[in-house]
């Protein structure tokens, strides 16, 4: 009798137990990697290709709304960063990518 190896046998005798059919565990990975595409990685892309329009469409006068809840219309556009003016005489500069989204002219009036 060893310590390191087991000496039990299998109930059946010793014989492998059949993993089940191979054909049908590739058709439920296909399956399972399809639900992640359509419900996951697909939306997220289409969110990607999305903001990535509104990043290069902004202008200068766009009202915008940053990821942090910043509202203010837009003075300069650069290369990486906008300006942003959110009261009167007062100007942030943040990084184009942190726009979370567009508002309609007259958004800051409104409010």
């Amino acid at each position: 009798m060893s310590f390191f190896i087991s000496d039990a046998i299998a109930a059946n005798g010793g014989a492998a137990q059949p993993g089940g059919d191979p054909v049908f565990s590739i058709v439920f990975m296909v399956v399972i990697f399809g639900v992640f595409y359509f419900l996951m990685i697909r939306p997220q892309s289409k969110r990607m290709k999305e903001h990535k329009k509104l990043i290069e469409s902004m202008a200068k006068g766009d009202e915008v709304v940053t990821n942090g809840g910043v509202l203010g219309k837009i003075t300069h556009v650069g290369d990486n960063f906008i300006t942003i003016e959110v009261a009167k005489d007062t100007e942030i500069k943040i990084q184009r990518d942190a726009v979370a989204s567009m508002m309609p002219k007259g958004t800051i009036k409104a409010s």
